[in-house]
């Protein structure tokens, strides 16, 4: 059964945490955002109710994911 990534362990923050730099960064919050559109999606693939996804697609979706988390990190990093 396909689940939904956990970022805050991926960046060992906890909810609260980002919640309260999401709230400061316009960015930070819009990336955010974007990564959980991408994840959604990874996880509606892998269900099988996203219709007829190849493997191909997924794994683009999951470079995709991986990308907009660098994008996090990055982000994170300038903010201190």
């Amino acid at each position: 059964m396909p689940v939904k990534h956990d970022l805050y362990a991926d960046l060992s923050i906890t909810k609260d945490e980002l919640v309260k730099l999401r709230s400061k960064d316009a960015r930070l919050n819009h990336l955010v955002d974007q990564y959980d559109t991408i994840d959604a999606d990874i996880v509606k693939a892998e269900a099988g109710s996203a219709g007829d996804v190849t493997d191909d697609q997924l794994k683009k979706l999951k470079e995709k994911r991986l990308v907009a988390k660098d994008n996090i990190v990055k982000q994170m990093t300038q903010l201190g």
